[in-house]
Parts: structure tokens; sequence; C-alpha cells
């Protein structure tokens, strides 16, 4: 069995070794065979959406707007705000700035008519401000994306984007209380979601800050009305 041992040089083996690169074979040991014409595996589209959505949001620069005019008219015009991009409608803030209490929802709903809470919401926004003593222009309305979007989530990256957003908008808008509606802002501002934010007293951007239902909530599960009145008492607390 066998033959005679031949031994080659360098050049030999690199022109040996060039031989077999060309060829495909790019690993010396492999235990399975491996199709070289098999294509690529394909990106499903729920990962495609995210990183096209992380693409985006890189892309995007936060102005740093020296008064919440300027803020609010790059909401009303920004090309490049999150989920401005396609047919989203937008819903912008409302309100005086110094405002006695500023609510922030996560982003409009359909019946919110360019405004951050509108139609049936607003209604219910409205008795709860009455319930603690407060005419509604005495509230300023926004929210964390001011686009609404049919059917379209909010991105981690969006989030986090629109979360230093709402940062220099509690800022400029100088209100003495903020109202959290629902888990979105919780999530955003306190990393934390809806059901552990409640019940306790935050500090955002140094606002007392209490997190409570969406009024849409509320609309649809009336028997919470009785929890969210106890986060109305807890915001009205005294702050010495």
């Amino acid at each position: 069995m066998g033959g005679d041992l031949q031994t080659i040089g360098p050049i030999e083996a690199r022109s040996a070794l060039g031989w077999w690169l060309d060829a495909g074979v790019d690993v010396a040991i492999q235990d399975e065979p491996r199709d070289w014409l098999r294509p690529s595996p394909k990106i499903d589209s729920a990962e495609a959406s995210r990183i096209e959505a992380k693409s985006d949001v890189a892309n995007i620069k936060i102005p740093d707007p020296q008064s919440l005019e300027a803020l609010k008219d790059w909401l009303a015009t920004g090309a490049d705000i999150p989920q401005a991009q396609g047919a989203g409608r937008r819903a912008l803030p409302h309100g005086p700035e110094d405002a006695e209490v500023m609510l922030l929802c996560e982003a409009p709903g359909g019946d919110d008519n360019e405004r951050p809470l509108g139609g049936e919401s607003w209604r219910l926004a409205e008795r709860m401000l009455a319930a603690i003593g407060f005419a509604p222009d005495q509230a300023y309305s926004a929210s964390l994306s001011c686009v609404h979007v049919p059917g379209k989530k909010m991105s981690a990256a969006e989030r986090d984007l629109c979360a230093e957003i709402a940062r220099r908008h509690i800022r400029l808008a100088r209100p003495k209380r903020l109202l959290l509606l629902g888990d979105g802002p919780c999530q955003a501002l306190l990393s934390k979601p809806l059901a552990n934010a409640r019940g306790q007293i935050h500090k955002i951007e140094g606002v007392r800050a209490v997190a409570t239902f969406h009024p849409r909530h509320l609309v649809h599960r009336p028997l919470d009305k009785s929890l969210a009145w106890r986060d109305l008492l807890l915001l009205m607390e005294d702050q010495a």
C-alpha cells in the first residue's frame, strides 16, 4: 500500500494552497459538507424593520432649542423626528409654559385630533384635572412621539431617542408637576413599567412626577379609576 513519499518546497505549497482557496476551500477540516451554491440566508421582515428603524434613528440629530416655541416648531415641521417618515399624522403639544401640570403620554391615538389627547380621552382628562382643582388651560399636554402612525409600535431605539426629546421638552416647558400617562412614558423616562412606577414620587428633570393610567385605558377599564384617583392625590400631596 502507499507509495514513495514526495516532499514539495514553499513555492509549490503556496501554489497548491492558492488553488484550493480559489476552489472555495477556506477551512482545513469541516464535519459537515457545505453547499456552496446555496443562497445566503434572508433576513425576515421583522428583523429587517428593526435594522431599518435603528438606522433611521441613528441619523436623527436632536436640536438644542433655547425656547419651548423653538422645540414645538421643530416637532411641527422637522422631517427627521422619530416616526415622521411616511404618512404619519402629527398631534402637537399644547398648553402654557410653567403649567400647573404637564400630561405626557406615549403617542397620539386615532381619536386625538391634532393634540396628544383628544376625543373621549381628553374629556376624561379634563374631569381628572377638575378633580384636583385645575382647569384644562392650566395643563400642558405632550407625547413622547407627536406622530400617529396606525399599527406601528415604537422600537427600543426610537423610545430612547424620544426619551431624550421628552427630557428637553420638560426642561423647556417648566411644569410644576408631571403626570406620566401609561406604560410608554414610564419605560422611557423611568426604565420601568407602569405597574412598578405607580404609587411613588419620581423626579424627572427636577419636576415632581407621578405615573398613572392613560385616560384611554380608563375609558375601557372604569374600575381602575379608583386607582388613578390615588395617583392624582399622590401628585397633589404637599411638596415640602
